[in-house]
């Protein structure tokens, strides 16, 4: 089976997650324009508990990659494939276990967490979803794990549009009865896609599973504890960007009420803040998360085998990749936060100042997840849970005391975020300094990404402003200065040499 390099396999997954963005846009515009930010609302609040599971069952990928890519380092076939067998029994199991119980205690759980009883439907929908979701998570970290992100990248693009086509349909077909039923029904999307990728994904391993002879190996007693040792702290890591939601979900309404806001009124700020804004924050997230997913086998086969010199390269490797997705990012959505969100929600930008100021927050998100991927990769995987811990607690405590001001509102979740975030990165970069003892050359890895990055944002904002004097068309206008943006950023890291040409050439060959 072919194996991909961290670019190219950063590359691949990167634009599979993008383009399933840009399908999850087609699902958001006529959604939103459907149930406006108050349905969005209902459908937001429960399902951030859905993308928690998610998250946690992604650890299980990331954990399987890791011991695959170290079996198949060493020829262990038969040991690949008890992981896979054991592994898929044991997240079927959970996933079930999830869903009953979601299920069974859906109108318990709204009423604790006193969301809205409007959001009973979606919740009892998305319910079902964790039993298919465990077994995507599996099916991809065995491919993963062999270095072939293909099947991963093609199945979020078939997941997506599952979610796509039925959650549109059935949110149409149910609005008559109520905007709670359309809620609903969206809501349906996110089941079917899951199912979806899942038939793909089991195809596809019976059509490789010839590739992979069995060696007659001595059996492994312990991989679901070994599983379990690497899975538990990557999950938790993993998970650690949606259970800011989840205590998003649970603080935000409940604070913007103590602050004399009414439930409709919560419930539409909420809607804007998830519904849109997380939305757009999730394009540049989908490379980081590519790039974390390709990054870990690959650490963890050079550090098992000592390459030291190999592991410093990977490293620092990422570190550039992460600015060099983050820091365009940050300045794109601060500086065109309005024509960006008024040509993505058909001319609904309500909550683009949310936006700005959130992607303050995404240099030190996605360097916070690559740093955690590199060291639970070499083995280290309860430091930076314990980092994420500690952003999450300064993250709980901002949200709380400044949503409750009316005057801070929403704002004060934002604020929370970026602080949490920050406090979490500081702390995985100074342990993965410590941790490897390496220098990481900042010139290269932030001072130049950040040089191209300013000459790419006026030259966006400047033809913004000027194709828009001429066509006075503000869709048009955002659409055309954003690919001058991206020729523009792309030209200037070759010139500033933020890669080598050779490098990347010879990444992008490589197997």
């Amino acid at each position: 089976m072919k194996k991909h390099s961290l670019i190219k396999g950063t590359i691949i997954l990167g634009l599979a997650g993008i383009f399933a963005r840009f399908l999850g846009l087609f699902f958001r515009i006529p959604i939103q324009a459907l149930i406006k930010d108050e349905g969005m609302g209902y459908y937001q609040m429960s399902y951030p508990l859905y993308m928690t599971f998610v998250a946690l069952a992604s650890g299980v990928p990331l954990a399987m990659s890791k011991l695959i890519a170290e079996m198949n380092a060493k020829n262990d076939r038969e040991g690949v494939g008890q992981v896979l067998r054991q592994t898929l029994f044991f997240m079927i199991t959970v996933g079930l276990v999830v869903s009953m119980l979601m299920l069974t205690f859906a109108r318990p759980i709204i009423s604790i967490l006193k969301w809205d009883p409007k959001s009973y439907y979606s919740f009892s929908v998305i319910a079902i979803a964790p039993i298919f979701v465990s077994i995507m998570c599996t099916f991809r970290g065995f491919f993963q794990g062999l270095q072939n992100v293909r099947p991963t990248a093609i199945s979020q693009i078939v997941e997506q549009v599952g979610r796509v086509v039925a959650g549109v349909l059935f949110a149409y077909l149910l609005f008559p009865r109520g905007i709670e039923y359309a809620a609903g029904g969206a809501a349906i999307g996110t089941l079917v896609g899951a199912i979806m990728g899942s038939i793909y994904l089991i195809l596809t391993y019976f059509k490789v599973k010839k590739e992979l002879p069995v060696r007659k190996v001595s059996k492994h007693k312990h991989i679901l504890a070994d599983l379990a040792k690497a899975a538990l702290p990557i999950s938790l890591g993993a998970a650690v960007g949606t259970i800011m939601s989840l205590i998003d979900s649970i603080l935000v309404p409940q604070q913007l009420l103590k602050a004399g806001f009414s439930q409709l009124q919560s419930a539409v700020m909420y809607g804007q803040l998830t519904g849109k804004v997380f939305t757009l924050m999730n394009v540049p997230l989908a490379l980081s998360m590519a790039l974390c997913a390709s990054l870990m086998p690959i650490i963890a086969e050079a550090f098992y085998l000592g390459r030291r010199g190999e592991l410093v390269k990977r490293v620092d490797m990422a570190v550039k990749l992460s600015n060099v997705i983050s820091l365009p990012s940050t300045l794109g959505m601060f500086f065109m936060a309005y024509p960006i969100m008024h040509l993505i929600f058909m001319k609904d930008a309500a909550g683009y100042e949310i936006l700005q100021y959130i992607s303050i927050s995404i240099p030190f998100l996605i360097l916070t997840q690559t740093s955690t991927a590199i060291l639970q990769g070499i083995g280290n995987y309860m430091k930076p849970v314990y980092n994420l811990a500690l952003g999450c607690i300064v993250k709980v405590i901002i949200t709380y005391i400044l949503v409750s001001f009316s005057f801070v509102n929403i704002y004060g979740a934002v604020i929370g975020t970026i602080l949490g975030y920050g406090a979490s990165c500081l702390l995985n970069m100074k342990d993965l300094k410590s941790t490897l003892n390496i220098k990481i050359n900042w010139v290269d890895a932030f001072v130049k990404p950040a040089i191209a990055s300013c000459i790419m944002i006026i030259a966006v904002v400047f033809s913004n402003a000027s194709v828009y004097n001429y066509t006075m068309s503000k869709e048009l206008s955002c659409v055309i200065s954003i690919l001058i943006g991206i020729i523009i950023y792309l030209l200037f890291i070759f010139i500033l040499r933020i890669f080598e040409y050779e490098e990347i050439k010879n990444k992008l060959k490589r197997n």
